[in-house]
C-alpha cells in the first residue's frame, strides 16, 4: 500500500468515498494493531490481585463500567474529535505538537533558526502571529525556564513512547501465546509460553530491516479477521449467557464498583487502562491517512467490535464462579475454535507489535533530527511508503530488553502495569500540549483550554495515579528507562546547543576568507571543498583550522549547513537556500540545505549531483539578476555583485513554465522576489531572501530573447567562465570537510557540567555514528578536521 505523505491529507474534502474508505482500511493494519488485541490482556491484568471475581458479579461489571467509559472519553471523544484535528500539515504525534506550538510562539531551543524558514509553504499558519497575543503566549516567550520545561515534557513524551515501544510486542505476544495454558497442564505450559514468546520476538526484530512494505499488505486483512473475529466472539456470550450485560454500561456500575472494592478497586484501574493502549497511534500514524479515514475506521468498526469483546468476556464471568478458574480471554471461546483463535490472535499481536515498533524507529529519527538524541544509522526501507525507517542499534537493543521484561516479569500482571504507566504518560503529555494548540494555534480562549485540560487530565490522571501505587510490581521499569532516556537525550542537546554557540562566537570574518591568497602561501587545488557546519552565516572555526593546518583549499568552496526545520516535511523545490561568500570571482558558495523533522535524508551520490545543479542554477540566476541590474536606471550600489555574499537564493524545480515575464504582488513573508527561467533540462524557481524590512514582493518572469548589448555579452561569457570551472572542479573531485569535535568544560565550570561534558558527552560522541556516517559521506572523500570545544 502507498502511503506516501500528500496523497491522503492533501486535499481530504476532494476525496472520494472509495479513496477514504480504502484509506480506513489499510489504517487498521498500521494504527489499529496495537488497540485491538487489548481484549487480551485487560481482564487480566485487572484481576490478577487486587480485586476478585465474586458472586454478585459488581466487580466485573463495573470493569466493564469502566472499560466503556474509558474507550468512549479517551479515544472516541478526546482523540478522535480534538486531538487528530491538531495536525501539522497532517502529520501527528508529539513532535507534531511541538512543531505547532514553536511555530506560533518563539519557543524552540533549536540552533540556526533563520527568517527564511517562515518562507516554507509547510511553515504557513492559518492567521498572522501579531494576531495572537494572548497572555498564554507572552508568558511562554518570556521566560526561558518554560522553553526548558516545554521541551523537557516533549521529550517525556518521546522517552515514554520508546518505553512502550519496548513493552508493548513483550505484553501482546506473551498474552497471545499464554492460550495454550488453557489446554495444557500448567506444569507444561509455564515451560511452554517463555520460549515460544522469545522465539516469535527475536524473529519479529530480526526481520525489522526488510521492512514491511512486503508483507503490509496481509496487515489489514489480519487485523480486521481479528476485529470481525472478537466481536463475534462476544455476540456469541453476550446471547448465550447473559443478554442482559447491556446494563452494566451504565456508570451506576462505577461506583457501585469503587464503593465496594475502595482502595483495591481504585489500584485495579493500572489494569482497566490498558483497554486504551495503542490510542496514540491513531495520532502518530495521522500523516500516513486522512482525518476522516482513521474516524470511520475507529468509530464503525474498532470502537463497536472492542465494546462487543468486552461484553462478551464479562457475559461469559458473570456466570462463571469457579474458584480455580483463571480470568482471561481465552476461558470465553469455545473449545472448538479455540486453536484457531490462538492462531489468529498470534499474528494480530505480531502486526500491533510491528507497528509500535516502526512507530518507535519513527520518532527516534525525529529526535535525532531536532538533535535531541545521539546520532543513528537510519536506513530507510521502501521507496513507496514514505518515512518507513529502520535503526539498527535501535532494533538490536529493544530486542533484548524485550526479552529481558519477558523472562524477568514472566506474567500479564507486571507487563501490564510497566506498559500502563508508560501509556498513560503519553496521553498526560498529548493533553498538556493540545491544550497549548487550542490557545496558540487555534486561537480559542483559555477557557476552552482548560476545560479540555481538566477534564480529559483529571480521567487521565487517576489512571496515572492507579499505575504509580503499582511502582515494586512493575511500573518501576518505564519510569528508569524514560529517566536513563531522559539523561542521555537532554545530554545530548544540551551540548549540541553549546557546541553550536561556541562557533558562533568563534566564527571568523568574510575579509580573512578574501585575505588568503598565494601572497600568504595558501594555495587553491582543484575539485569541490564541501565545509559542513551548523552555521548559516560566517566562516566556521573549523575552516579556518583546516587552513592553517594545510594551507590549502578547493577551487570551488562551498559552506554546506545541512539543517532542521520545526516542520514535517520540506519540499524538494524548497529544500535548498543557496548565495555567495564574498565576490563571484572568489568561488565561494554558502548552502543551506533543509529537512524537515520526518524526512529522510537522501544518499550522497543524489546529493553530490543535486547540489552542483543547484549551484548552476544560481550561478545563472545570479548573473542575470547582475545583467538586469545593469541596465536599470536606479541601480544603486545594493545590487551590485559584492551585496550578493549577503542574499540567498532558493533553488529549487518547480512544475511552472511560462514565456513571457509577469509581475504579481503577494503577501509573502518574508519579502521575497521569485524568479523562473526556462533551462534545457528544467525550469528552475528561484526565490531570494531580502532583508525583512523590504517591501513584501514575488515576481516572476522568463529570460526573453533580445539581443545582446555588450555588458549583456560580457556579463554571459563570465557565467560561461563561472559554470565551466564549476564543472571542471566536479569532474576533478569533491571532498567533504567534517569537524571531529571533542568538547570539554571550561575552568570554573561546576562538578555536575564537567561530569556531563567531559564525560557523559564525550562517552556518547565515541560511542554513537560519526558526522560522516550520518551524512553518508564516503571514506575516500572525507577530510576530518580536529577541533575541541572549550563551553
Amino acid at each position: 500500500m502507498d502511503l506516501e505523505p500528500g496523497k491522503c491529507w492533501d486535499n481530504s474534502k476532494k476525496d472520494s468515498w472509495k479513496t477514504i474508505l480504502l484509506l480506513a482500511y489499510q489504517s487498521l493494519g498500521v494504527v489499529y494493531g496495537d488497540l485491538g488485541i487489548s481484549p487480551l490482556y485487560v481482564y487480566t491484568s485487572t484481576f490478577a490481585e487486587d480485586i476478585e471475581h465474586s458472586e454478585t458479579n459488581e466487580e466485573i461489571f463495573g470493569a466493564l463500567s469502566f472499560v466503556f467509559w474509558t474507550l468512549t472519553l479517551i479515544p472516541l471523544f478526546k482523540y478522535v474529535f480534538v486531538v487528530l484535528r491538531a495536525d501539522d500539515n497532517g502529520e501527528g504525534g508529539t513532535f507534531a505538537l511541538y512543531s505547532l506550538i514553536c511555530r506560533h510562539a518563539k519557543v524552540s531551543l533549536l540552533p540556526n533558526r533563520q527568517h527564511a524558514d517562515e518562507a516554507l509553504s509547510t511553515y504557513k499558519m492559518e492567521e498572522p502571529p501579531e494576531k495572537n497575543n494572548s497572555r498564554v503566549k507572552m508568558l511562554l516567550e518570556k521566560y526561558k525556564a518554560l522553553h526548558t520545561a516545554l521541551l523537557v515534557v516533549v521529550l517525556l513524551g518521546t522517552c515514554m513512547v520508546i518505553g512502550d515501544g519496548l513493552l508493548t510486542p513483550a505484553i501482546s505476544v506473551f498474552s497471545a501465546v499464554s492460550g495454550l495454558e488453557v489446554n495444557m497442564s500448567k506444569k507444561h505450559h509455564q515451560y511452554a509460553v517463555i520460549p515460544i514468546t522469545c522465539f516469535i520476538l527475536v524473529c519479529l526484530f530480526a526481520l525489522q530491516h526488510y521492512g514491511t512494505h512486503r508483507v503490509g499488505f496481509l496487515f489489514a486483512p489480519v487485523v480486521l479477521t481479528w476485529l470481525l473475529c472478537i466481536s463475534t466472539l462476544g455476540l456469541y456470550n453476550i446471547f448465550k449467557w447473559n443478554p442482559h450485560v447491556y446494563k452494566a454500561l451504565s456508570p451506576y456500575y462505577m461506583f457501585k464498583f469503587l464503593k465496594k472494592t475502595r482502595i483495591s478497586g481504585w489500584m485495579s484501574l493500572g489494569g482497566i487502562l490498558l483497554c486504551i493502549t495503542g490510542s496514540e497511534a491513531m495520532f502518530a500514524d495521522l500523516g500516513h491517512f486522512s482525518y476522516m479515514a482513521i474516524q470511520i475506521a475507529f468509530t464503525f468498526l474498532v470502537y463497536p467490535a472492542l465494546i462487543l469483546a468486552y461484553m462478551g468476556q464479562a457475559a461469559y464471568l458473570s456466570q462463571h464462579h469457579d474458584s480455580d478458574l483463571r480470568i482471561s480471554f481465552y476461558v470465553s471461546v469455545p473449545a472448538s475454535v479455540r486453536w484457531p483463535v490462538l492462531i489468529l490472535a498470534i499474528l494480530a499481536s505480531v502486526v500491533g507489535s510491528q507497528a509500535i515498533i516502526s512507530g518507535t524507529f519513527s520518532i527516534i529519527n525525529q529526535s535525532q533530527s531536532l538533535g535531541c538524541f545521539p546520532r543513528v544509522k537510519v536506513v530507510h526501507t521502501s521507496d513507496k511508503i514514505h518515512g518507513q525507517v529502520y535503526i539498527p542499534e535501535i532494533n538490536w537493543i529493544l530486542m533484548i530488553l524485550c526479552i529481558a521484561v519477558t523472562i524477568g516479569f514472566r506474567d500479564t500482571k507486571h507487563m501490564g502495569n510497566a506498559a500502563g504507566l508508560a501509556v498513560m504518560t503519553v496521553m498526560l503529555v498529548t493533553t498538556c500540549l493540545t491544550s497549548l494548540v487550542i490557545i496558540l494555534c487555534w486561537h480559542k480562549p483559555p477557557i476552552v483550554a482548560l476545560c479540555f485540560l481538566l477534564f480529559f487530565g483529571s480521567v487521565e490522571l487517576l489512571y496515572f495515579s492507579a499505575s504509580l501505587t503499582k511502582f515494586c510490581e512493575g511500573a518501576w521499569f518505564p519510569i528508569l528507562l524514560a529517566l536513563f532516556l531522559m539523561i542521555i537525550m537532554f545530554l545530548w542537546h544540551y551540548a549540541t546547543i553549546k557546541k553550536y554557540e561556541y562557533d558562533l562566537h568563534n566564527k571568523v570574518s568574510l575579509d580573512w576568507l578574501l585575505a588568503l591568497g598565494p601572497s600568504l602561501g595558501v594555495a587553491r587545488v582543484p575539485g569541490i571543498g564541501l565545509v559542513f557546519t551548523d552555521l548559516t552565516t560566517g566562516i566556521p572555526a573549523n575552516f579556518s583550522r583546516f587552513v592553517t593546518n594545510l594551507p590549502a583549499y578547493h577551487r570551488i568552496l562551498v559552506f554546506v549547513c545541512v539543517k532542521s526545520v520545526p516542520v514535517p516535511h520540506v519540499t524538494a523545490a524548497e529544500r535548498y537556500l543557496v548565495g555567495r561568500v564574498g565576490p563571484a570571482g572568489h568561488r565561494s558558495y554558502r548552502c543551506i540545505v533543509r529537512y524537515g523533522y520526518r524526512d529522510v535524508h537522501q544518499d550522497i551520490d543524489s546529493f553530490e549531483s543535486e547540489l552542483v545543479q543547484m549551484l548552476a542554477d544560481f550561478i545563472q540566476y545570479d548573473w542575470y539578476r547582475t545583467r538586469r541590474n545593469s541596465m536599470s536606471i536606479d541601480d544603486d550600489a545594493s545590487h551590485s555583485n559584492e551585496s550578493s555574499s549577503h542574499r540567498l537564493t532558493v533553488i529549487g524545480t518547480t512544475g511552472f513554465s511560462s514565456q513571457q515575464g509577469y509581475d504579481t504582488d503577494q503577501s509573502v513573508q518574508p519579502a521575497s522576489v521569485s524568479i523562473g527561467f526556462p533551462t534545457v533540462q528544467s525550469v528552475t524557481d528561484v526565490i531570494e531572501m531580502a532583508p525583512m524590512d523590504v517591501t513584501e514582493r514575488r515576481v516572476r518572469f522568463a529570460i526573453d530573447d533580445e539581443p545582446e548589448s555588450d555588458t549583456r555579452s560580457e556579463i554571459g561569457v563570465q557565467m560561461q567562465e563561472e559554470l565551466e570551472d564549476l564543472h571542471a572542479a566536479q569532474e576533478a573531485g569533491i571532498a567533504f570537510i567534517l569537524g571531529h569535535s571533542h568538547v570539554r568544560a571550561k575552568q570554573g565550570s561546576s562538578l555536575l557540567k564537567k561530569l556531563a561534558l567531559n564525560y557523559g558527552y564525550n562517552f556518547l560522541r565515541r560511542n554513537c555514528r560519526g558526522p560522516d556516517v550520518a551524512l553518508k559521506v564516503p571514506p575516500v572523500s572525507l577530510l576530518e578536521v580536529g577541533m575541541v570545544y572549550i563551553v
